[in-house]
């Protein structure tokens, strides 16, 4: 046996091979050096996702059996009543839940349901299209990567009561379809407006998704159908639409995701109103927290956003078992 560097030793085996292995007696010096320097890099972002990840997540729970407005440096414990207030007991805060989560509901449902049923003809247009085919993805995918706030402030604008769409409305002598106190305004119209912005901003990723799946298709597949005499709404029908049912999926978690948590264009365009018609449940989590001045709301705020993630949470389960059963 011969020394070969400092930290291994070469030897031969019983058929006479030499082989190196490392001294006995634990790792090398230069192993656990390499080990201490990777743990010092590492621990600064441990010790930030304990900090503000699991501490805030734990306490952000226990809030949600207290009462507190975020000053008195005390909690008072009430266990599961903000729970019960948001559901029914509190008489003010349970029928303003109540029609916020139906407001929720519709947007749960109308969002990813007309994104699919635009999206997917789109994607499917053009695929077809061999000119101009990058350009016109910018085009469409432009609406995404626009800043959101900056997007809703101009369709405020543009939806006012002397706004573009009055404007261009009474110019082609359809006055009787536009609204005296701006399509924002009017109770029976607010929601469905939001609901068709939400939709303009989620059509572009929804067909970027579909555009990636109709390319991943055999074409020969589609070629043999067409040859076989299947039309093109049979073709969509029967072979696109089921090999696409796994992003169809995956484009609905997003929606529903969206309308559990996101309240940023309910916020900027309406902040709920008129008279609640476009009241979410997101924007009453965020009013409770912040809009209620010095009263013990913090822990409500809390519930109720425990609430939508265990929401979350069973939508997501749904899914995942939807996408087994069509895998």
């Amino acid at each position: 046996m011969e020394v070969h560097a400092v930290t291994t030793l070469t030897v031969k085996d019983r058929a006479g091979r030499l082989r190196e292995e490392p001294p006995r007696g634990g790792r090398p010096r230069g192993r656990w050096k390499e080990i201490l320097t990777g743990w010092a890099f590492v621990l600064p972002a441990v010790a930030l996702f304990l900090v503000m990840g699991l501490y805030t997540i734990g306490s952000g729970f226990a809030l949600s059996f207290a009462k507190w407005n975020g000053f008195t440096p005390e909690w008072i414990w009430v266990g599961i009543q903000n729970y019960k207030d948001l559901l029914y007991a509190d008489p003010s805060l349970a029928p303003e839940m109540r029609r916020a989560a139906w407001n929720t509901l519709q947007v749960m449902i109308a969002v990813p349901a007309l994104t699919v049923a635009i999206a997917l003809p789109l994607a499917v247009t053009l695929n077809s299209i061999r000119r101009l085919r990058s350009l016109l993805r910018s085009v469409y995918f432009l609406p995404y990567v626009t800043s959101g706030i900056a997007v809703y402030y101009a369709w405020r604008y543009v939806l006012e009561p002397d706004g573009a769409i009055n404007l261009l409305l009474r110019a082609l002598g359809l006055g009787s379809l536009s609204q005296p106190q701006g399509f924002l305004g009017n109770p029976s119209t607010a929601l469905p407006t939001l609901i068709l912005i939400l939709v303009w901003s989620s059509v572009p990723i929804a067909t970027l998704l579909y555009l990636s799946g109709l390319q991943a298709i055999d074409p020969n597949m589609i070629e043999a159908a067409q040859i076989d005499g299947a039309a093109p709404r049979h073709v969509l029908r029967r072979i696109i639409w089921p090999l696409l049912r796994p992003i169809t999926a995956a484009i609905v978690l997003l929606g529903v995701r969206d309308a559990l948590h996101g309240f940023q264009i309910f916020l900027i365009m309406t902040r709920g109103g008129p008279g609640g018609h476009t009241d979410v449940l997101g924007l009453m989590t965020y009013r409770l927290s912040f809009f209620k001045g010095l009263a013990l709301t913090l822990g409500v705020a809390s519930a109720l956003g425990w609430l939508l993630f265990a929401a979350a949470l069973l939508l997501t389960l749904v899914n995942a078992r939807m996408l087994r059963r069509i895998r």
